[in-house]
């Protein structure tokens, strides 16, 4: 598999949540039947959201040599010796041109074409900005509209984006880059109106709706979470450890290293700790130092890295928290068994905190809200985890609670994926 690289090379955030892949090129042929293969032009332009012919189209205007447009065998061929790097050098321009927002330079944008008009409709802030039909590659766009068809799952997804964060800009937030985070100490309250707004709204239309029981289904890979079997893993804990947390425990317990005991997950969860109490709080700790960390124990790459996460990085404050620590959390969620270890670590780390601060199933929906904006979990999974309540991390009745509380955003979601159907 090809390296990934931002979106926007000149961003070297390492957390930048926009990747792509770095073209790969294959020269064949000789004399003047040379030509280049780009190996993975297709899964460059899926990245960007493109159609592989738009991006092939612009090498070929920009090189000023032919090229194949529609390969039905996936090889994408420019006439001609190119390098690879000259090729990602122009994938930059052509990003810069027909993918970044005019405003906020996200990629998150929609192509919309009409009336000889090339409009980018950007998911992220909402603005819409016209491309410069000068350029050669707009009028090869105008006399090559892609078919309509069924919206797929990432744009229905960007549609819902859209919808939650649509008054935005109207409200006058300004545009910031990093105007969505809250800050570490901030009250709930301190959330972006839009965000309450929306929580409102899927509240209120969730009592419309008929009630309906979470059906209750015990997970075949459930593990024993008993209170004797949670005490005897949580003896393993140091310190403060014992009273709040219990990081082991679940699925693949007999990975090598990941059974219970003194692992390299506690030894993590204790450095969290132990730099927060240094620190003066664990919004101190720096996200750098933390997957640094994890990578020294070579778990960086791990699900069950994620759970002690959760349960480290957030108390509390959760609603605040998510924005700041959504780069590194993103990094570091790579599959449907990291989200599932994100939702589980949520799910415990609530169980916990309830007794002392009652109002926190009050914010289940506010925090699958952020998790979701924040590409941290995807609608198939979120919606799978809140059809059945699960022993795996809590015990049932705290289990049922959680996803009792998470309904009015499973509706939403539902309604919403409808709706676009209907579209």
């Amino acid at each position: 598999m090809a390296s990934l690289v931002n979106v926007r090379r000149d961003v070297s955030d390492p957390f930048y949540r926009y990747k792509m892949e770095r073209l790969q090129t294959k020269i064949e042929g000789k004399g003047n039947g040379i030509k280049t293969v780009v190996v993975n032009l297709s899964s460059v332009a899926q990245s960007l959201a493109r159609p592989g012919s738009y991006l092939i189209k612009y090498f070929g205007f920009e090189l000023g040599a032919q090229t194949n447009l529609d390969p039905a065998d996936d090889r994408w061929i420019i006439n001609g010796a190119h390098e690879a790097n000259k090729l990602q050098e122009l994938l930059d321009g052509f990003i810069s041109k027909f993918v970044l927002c005019k405003k906020c330079k996200n990629p998150e944008t929609d192509v919309q074409i009409k009336d000889g008009r090339i409009m980018l409709d950007c998911k992220a802030c909402g603005q819409r900005s016209e491309v410069d039909l000068r350029l050669k590659l707009s009028g090869f766009m105008l006399k090559n509209v892609p078919k309509k068809t069924k919206k797929d799952k990432a744009e229905r997804r960007a549609a819902r984006k859209a919808k939650q964060n649509g008054k935005t800009e109207d409200n006058g937030s300004g545009g910031d880059d990093g105007s969505d985070q809250a800050s570490p100490g901030a009250d709930d309250k301190g959330i972006e109106s839009d965000d309450d707004a929306l929580t409102r709204k899927i509240k209120s239309e969730a009592q419309i709706l008929e009630k309906k029981e979470v059906e209750i289904k015990d997970d075949e890979w459930a593990v024993d979470m008993s209170e004797e079997a949670v005490k005897a893993r949580q003896q393993s804990l140091p310190g403060e450890f014992k009273q709040k947390l219990s990081l082991n425990g679940g699925e693949d317990d007999d990975e090598e290293g990941e059974g219970g005991g003194n692992t390299v997950y506690d030894h993590l969860g204790t450095w969290i700790q132990e730099e927060a109490e240094k620190k003066g709080g664990v919004d101190n700790v720096d996200d750098i130092d933390i997957y640094v960390k994890a990578k020294e124990l070579g778990i960086e790459a791990k699900h069950r890295t994620i759970l002690v996460l959760v349960q480290t990085v957030f108390d509390e404050n959760i609603v605040a928290q998510i924005s700041k620590r959504a780069p590194m959390l993103k990094r570091m969620t790579t599959s449907e068994r990291h989200e599932k270890a994100l939702l589980g670590g949520t799910e415990r780390l609530i169980g916990q905190l309830n007794a002392e601060h009652p109002d926190m199933l009050e914010k289940v929906v506010k925090i699958l809200q952020l998790y979701y904006h924040h590409d941290l979990i995807s609608e198939e999974v979120v919606t799978k985890w809140g059809s059945k309540a699960s022993k795996k991390y809590v015990d049932l009745s705290t289990s049922k609670k959680v996803r009792k509380a998470a309904e009015p955003f499973i509706k939403w979601l539902e309604e919403a994926e409808e709706e676009s159907d209907d579209e």
